[in-house]
């Protein structure tokens, strides 16, 4: 007789599925950092739909996903979920698993009971209209990802998952390899597969950011099986050996350069031309590195915000860069007359659909895929596992963690096809940049505005203004321009023509003028040449808030203030720094 429930590592007869079952739960009164948030509970096992299967979890993979669910932010999975009309006051995260399947669903054709499998993690209604035509389901607004974005992930003995999400497990792996290479390795197969104009070909070079990570390690390996070039930008020159045994052909240490960051603006002509110097400069290591004077056709992207301006810039004429995520932040710049004058694509990508995924698995199956799992934790230890990734502590490569496997090492059936050497990591790998930021968000849409609570404390731009303000003319030099701003210990000044604001001439256009000019040549240049045209402006009465916003947006440091459409004075953001420190 089946018993209620097994202890973790006590596997149940196959076939034979308990009334409970133990899992990790996330609540909302817990939510905080992983060793707080996650708690040991038994609760009872799903049921499943006609198109669904329950999974005996043998081994599940470890992901940041998990660390922003027990944080609570930036998205309350839970809250989100139960806004759906799904009951559970709980969460239980997981998005990559190895198992046994144990009971199916009465549609489900694809896999049997007694199966070995590995689970991937996209999943979407088979019913919807969408779907049914017979469009990619990655772009269905049913489109979840699994164990974060949908209940009962792979950090329980059983997981109930949709039936097309289980492929087969590759008989060579152990249950923990099994366990750490599908989410990685299918979203970096989409990446690379996915947009069939900008397909690497053999003989391709291909630039692969991170190479000694996740993401990194499966992109490596999936170029070299496809005949192309990888060349991998790591943080150390520790990760070169790493990165060689996959296969890559070399590797660049990032560390080595200097110009990451935001793109200089065009108009600063000395900080554009260092950021000229530093690209060029990683471009000719490219080059050194390819043995060839050739750019790459793919640049596989993902820390976004410090990396996009040098990725577009070092991509082939009709190249593509294609990202994942934005590790490094989420506003990118570009200049964009590379993009359109030669030709580039710049390509989002998020995980991938079934025929990318069983693409992804054949590899793994075929022994040409290592699982590159840098670090596995017994099943009491997966709070650990999450606070090591949230304090950006854990090792390249990936992680995963036993459930209901009893030890390390078990789960291999068959001799790999195709023996090699293992890569591995230096013994004390660790991180060594910021965590990343959240990775799979749900977006803000046109058709369900979101409730958004924004606090005003009622201060008018009229309370912090200066009224009145000073001006310049269009025709005047810049040596008297800035003697008017000296003379009056502003920033900026408005610049009229006739009786009207043309513009507004600041300290930083000043700045710009000069660079590559000497002091005489800036001092005789008229402001109508360098001025910021049209004036950013916002009404009297207008929320101090909303003026902010409109600051940030523009990048700007103060605003013309109107009233009846016409000006009356001047917002700086000195007016607002004293009011945040309660000067009146």
């Amino acid at each position: 007789m089946t018993k209620e429930v097994y202890n973790v590592g006590e596997a149940p007869p196959v076939g034979e599925v308990p009334p409970k079952m133990h899992a990790w739960l996330i609540r909302e009164e817990r939510f905080g950092q992983p060793m707080q948030s996650f708690k040991s509970e038994v609760i009872d096992v799903p049921d499943i739909k006609d198109d669904e299967v329950i999974v005996y979890v043998m081994a599940a993979g470890i992901n940041y996903n998990n660390v922003w669910a027990g944080l609570g932010i930036p998205v309350n999975v839970i809250k989100a979920r139960n806004k759906a009309g799904q009951p559970e006051d709980f969460h239980i995260g997981g998005s990559d698993a190895s198992g046994i399947v144990y009971k199916i669903g009465k549609d489900v054709t694809n896999v049997k009971v007694g199966d070995e499998v590995v689970v991937h993690c996209g999943s979407w209604d088979r019913n919807c209209p969408w779907v049914t035509a017979g469009n990619d389901p990655m772009y269905s607004p049913t489109y979840k990802i699994w164990g974060y974005e949908t209940n009962y992930g792979s950090f329980a003995q059983f997981t109930k998952v949709q039936g097309h999400m289980c492929m087969p497990k590759p008989a060579h792996m152990t249950w923990e390899e099994a366990a750490a290479y599908v989410l990685v390795g299918a979203t970096a197969w989409r990446m690379l597969y996915g947009w069939p104009e900008h397909t690497m070909k053999p003989g391709d070079p291909v630039l692969i950011w991170g190479g000694a990570g996740g993401l990194g390690s499966m992109a490596i390996q999936i170029v070299k099986a496809a005949g192309a070039i990888p060349i991998a930008v790591i943080s150390g020159d520790d990760k070169v050996e790493y990165c060689m045994r996959l296969g890559a052909k070399g590797c660049i240490n990032r560390k080595d350069f200097d110009h990451w960051g935001m793109l200089p603006h065009w108009k600063d002509s000395v900080g554009y031309g260092e950021w000229m110097k530093g690209v060029r400069k990683f471009g000719a290591k490219f080059w050194e590195v390819l043995g060839e004077k050739r750019q790459p056709t793919v640049v596989f992207e993902h820390p976004g915000e410090t990396t996009i301006p040098t990725s577009l810039f070092i991509c082939e004429t009709g190249g593509m860069v294609v990202i994942c995520a934005g590790t490094t932040g989420f506003n990118a710049t570009v200049d964009l007359r590379y993009l359109w004058m030669r030709q580039k694509r710049f390509q989002g990508s998020h995980f991938a659909n079934d025929e990318q995924c069983y693409a992804m698995n054949d590899l793994a199956l075929a022994g040409k895929l290592d699982a590159c799992a840098a670090r596995v934790f017994p099943y009491d230890e997966i709070p650990l596992a999450h606070q090591l990734m949230h304090d950006n502590q854990h090792p390249h490569g990936n992680m995963s963690v036993l459930v209901g496997a009893p030890d390390f090492g078990l789960g291999k059936s068959a001799e790999e096809p195709i023996p090699h050497e293992r890569a591995t990591l230096p013994a004390d790998d660790t991180h060594s940049t910021p965590h990343p930021f959240p990775l799979s968000v749900p977006l803000a849409d046109m058709s369900e505005p979101e409730d958004i609570k924004l606090v005003d404390d009622g201060t008018k731009v009229r309370d912090r203004m200066h009224k009145g303000f000073i001006s310049c003319t269009k025709e005047d030099t810049l040596e008297h321009a800035a003697k008017i701003m000296f003379d009056n210990d502003v920033h900026a000044l408005v610049v009229t023509e006739g009786d009207e604001a043309a513009g507004v001439l600041s300290q930083t256009d000043m700045v710009l003028a000069r660079q590559g000019r000497t002091i005489e040549e800036a001092q005789q240049i008229t402001v109508g040449d360098v001025m910021t045209e049209g004036c950013a402006s916002c009404d009297v009465d207008a929320p101090m808030s909303v003026a902010i916003t409109q600051m940030m947006k523009l990048r700007i440091h103060r605003l013309l203030v109107t009233e009846n459409d016409k000006p009356v004075g001047v917002l700086s953001m000195t007016d607002i720094v004293k009011n945040l420190m309660g000067d009146s």
